[in-house]
């Protein structure tokens, strides 16, 4: 297979969520994984662990774990809110989220997806240097969604797409009990991988100078 140029893999890859029916084979995934492992992680320690999920029962419990945070994100829509955000607390209510249906784009791509990665992380290993701050830890993901966003990349060079999800994650207890988790291990991801219905190529990004500042905060425009 030819290699695609960085720049074009990285400009390409979207969230895909519909997938053919197709198979991926285990030596697409033996190759998307050697090449994953080369991301950075603290010390490292390498501390990841994936999941290759087929079994279609494991896939509809994994959808069935989603379904109570998607409810939540689609009634914080219906409010205008940015879901799941840990700043502004919410104004939907239990009976609120409770009448809300999930929307199926949050739940049903891992029913469908001929393979579904199950990326965790063996929290033994990572460098948690924001738990001591008043506001939610962050710094241990640099030690695996590196490996994750990786994993995505090899995906498309290989003509395969996916998306990094993490409704199942709310249900983390259940995830633990359906796939033998052990207690210091926590699910980062949930990748459903596919062939994609259709390959994007034209993506919507704010603009660089939107987001990248000189020297602080509030600086000039960075390319502006």
């Amino acid at each position: 297979m030819r290699a695609m140029e960085l720049y074009d893999v990285m400009d390409t890859t979207f969230a895909a969520r519909e997938f053919t029916p197709d198979p991926v084979p285990d030596e697409a995934l033996a190759r998307i994984f050697a090449h994953a492992r080369f991301a950075p992680s603290g010390g490292n320690r390498q501390g990841w662990h994936v999941i290759v999920v087929r079994d279609q029962a494991t896939k509809d419990a994994i959808a069935e774990c989603a379904r109570p945070a998607a409810r939540r994100y689609a009634a914080q829509v219906a409010l205008g809110e940015n879901p799941w955000n840990t700043v502004v607390p919410t104004k939907a209510t239990p009976e609120m989220i409770a009448a809300t249906p999930a929307p199926p784009t949050l739940t049903e791509p891992y029913r469908h997806a001929p393979v579904v990665l199950v990326v965790c992380v063996d929290l033994r290993v990572v460098a948690s240097i924001d738990q001591y701050l008043p506001r939610t830890a962050v710094a241990s993901g640099a030690s695996i969604y590196p490996f994750a966003w990786n994993i995505l990349l090899a995906a498309r060079n290989e003509g395969l797409g996916g998306t990094l999800t993490t409704m199942p994650i709310a249900q983390e207890p259940a995830l633990r009990e359906l796939l033998h988790l052990p207690e210091s291990v926590a699910v980062c991801t949930i990748i459903p991988l596919g062939k994609p219905v259709r390959q994007l190529t034209k993506l919507r990004r704010k603009p660089v100078s939107s987001f990248v500042t000189r020297e602080r905060w509030d600086g000039a425009p960075f390319g502006a």
